[in-house]
């Protein structure tokens, strides 16, 4: 059988200097996992608007299902400025209140989640009470809790984030994130360290942090594994821990060797590099043909 994977979270246009992108990360991850075979349903909520129509469209374009996609008559779709003066560090203004702030628990999300193999979300979606009620009701049915770290100042808060580490069973950070997140509970142990006991503090089974253009480091089940980054032309960086998270955990879920699905998952994070906008199309063979030229 095949894993299945629901994503909750925010869906939105990122409005870059080059006219706008979708974007959100848990839609990113939809996308990619799509992209490389996973079946995938995404739950966000647009706004009553143009915006939210083109949207639809794009998600419908990616051959996405969107049946727990909902829309708003009160509130916006979602927009984000993006600032890509510098390509590898991408900086963002967040508007709000918007609609995916609104998500709406419901019998249908809930049987998804339910059913589902994992369910991935993010810290940004929690950033209000609407939707961070829905995603903690949400937690209670589902299987194996993939917990994307998305420190966006002012958006986000230790409590929330502490919590949903404390219900996740996988957690992705990126190097920042982590040494914030180690610096509130008062550790300030190497990356290769901070790993094992963020597991043991949170009772998780599989911690990553990504490195940039270093590559990433991954504990899972006991073990630390670590991949070299992938040299690569960046175009932007917008969607590349995304599209690294979605593969990590199609490889995970499969059941392939941890290093080799981090190795994969760093190659996938950089291709997506090579592009502009987060969800340029992706096949396992592009990823593979980058993994086999940066080895020659």
């Amino acid at each position: 059988m095949t894993p299945t994977v629901v994503c909750f979270g925010e869906i939105l246009w990122d409005i870059l200097p080059t006219g706008k992108q979708p974007g959100g990360a848990p839609f990113n991850v939809a996308v990619h996992l799509h992209q490389l075979g996973l079946p995938v349903r995404f739950v966000s909520r647009v706004g009553h608007d143009e915006l939210g129509a083109e949207l639809l469209d794009f998600v419908r374009s990616k051959h996405l299902s969107a049946d727990l996609l909902q829309t708003s008559p009160t509130h916006l779709t979602g927009v984000v400025k993006a600032n890509v003066d510098n390509a590898h560090e991408v900086s963002y203004k967040i508007v709000q209140p918007v609609a995916w702030d609104y998500i709406q628990h419901t019998p249908e999300t809930a049987a998804a989640v339910a059913a589902a193999d994992a369910f991935v979300f993010g810290s940004l979606v929690a950033r209000q009470a609407g939707s961070r009620e829905t995603l903690y009701q949400l937690l209670e049915h589902a299987r194996f809790k993939v917990f994307d770290v998305n420190v966006r100042p002012p958006h986000y808060s230790r409590e929330v984030i502490e919590h949903l580490m404390g219900q996740a069973n996988m957690v992705k950070l990126n190097e920042h994130e982590l040494a914030e997140v180690m610096g509130w509970l008062g550790e300030t142990t190497a990356i290769e360290a901070a790993l094992p006991w963020l597991a043991t503090r949170f009772d998780l089974q599989t911690v990553c942090v990504t490195l940039g253009a270093d590559g990433a480091l991954l504990w899972t089940n006991g073990q630390l594994y670590r991949a070299p980054g992938v040299p690569v032309q960046v175009q932007d960086t917008i969607g590349s821990g995304d599209s690294f998270l979605a593969a990590l955990l199609k490889g995970l879920l499969i059941g392939e060797e941890p290093g080799a699905a981090l190795r994969f998952a760093c190659a996938t994070g950089a291709y997506v590099a090579t592009h502009r906008g987060a969800t340029p199309v992706l096949a396992e063979a592009d990823v593979r043909a980058l993994m086999q030229g940066s080895a020659t």
